[in-house]
């Protein structure tokens, strides 16, 4: 049994803003405030079964004031169907954790807190997860500099890992992408054996 639009849109009723199918998926939006009703529903629902949590992921958006898009990816090993739940806040506003809809969604949580710096209302423990404690920032947002805040290296004087500002050895080269070979060096000469011919272009 495939879950209908219209059954799909009953069911979620005014937590729903938007509903679309493509690419063989169905996409649904959610107001950030119903995001743990929808899927209480979702999971527990005998038309829907989406019981597995597959990932949780982000996109970023700067310009947008609302900046974060949250996208929940659901499983229904039952009627064998793929469902992307998405919603959208802003950089200041927490999110209600899941985790007590899905248990699995502690990491993923703890994921998006570490590198987007979304907040998570009621998460049970809201923690760094891929980044060093001390890292400053969240290095994926798109306003994130390429090179970081800090940098971190062993230091043999001190036998410990030293925590530093970012010493970039050189500076960052200016590249001529209309005429990539400007500013190589030269090719040192080689010789060609008898029969052949240098190119010429």
């Amino acid at each position: 049994m495939k879950l209908g639009l219209e059954l799909l849109s009953d069911l979620l009723g005014p937590d729903l803003m938007k509903l679309d199918h493509g690419y063989g998926m169905t996409l649904a939006q959610i107001y950030p405030a119903a995001i743990v009703r929808a899927l209480t529903v979702l999971r527990d629902h005998p038309a829907c079964g989406f019981r597995q949590l597959i990932d949780i992921t982000a996109i970023d958006y700067p310009d947008q004031q609302a900046r974060f898009k949250i996208v929940y990816n659901l499983l229904s090993h039952t009627h064998n169907q793929r469902l992307l739940i998405t919603t959208f806040i802003d950089e200041t506003t927490p999110l209600h954790s899941v985790t007590s809809v899905f248990e699995c969604a502690n990491w993923p949580e703890r994921e998006l807190w570490d590198l987007f710096g979304i907040t998570f209302h009621d998460h049970p423990d809201l923690r760094r997860i891929l980044t060093d404690y001390t890292f400053g920032g969240h290095p994926l947002r798109k306003d994130f500099p390429l090179s970081g805040y800090g940098q971190v290296r062993y230091d043999p004087a001190q036998q410990r890992v030293a925590y530093e500002p970012v010493n970039l050895k050189q500076p960052y080269r200016s590249f001529d992408f209309l005429s990539p070979w400007e500013g190589m060096p030269s090719s040192p000469k080689v010789e060609l054996p008898d029969g052949f011919q240098e190119a010429k272009g």
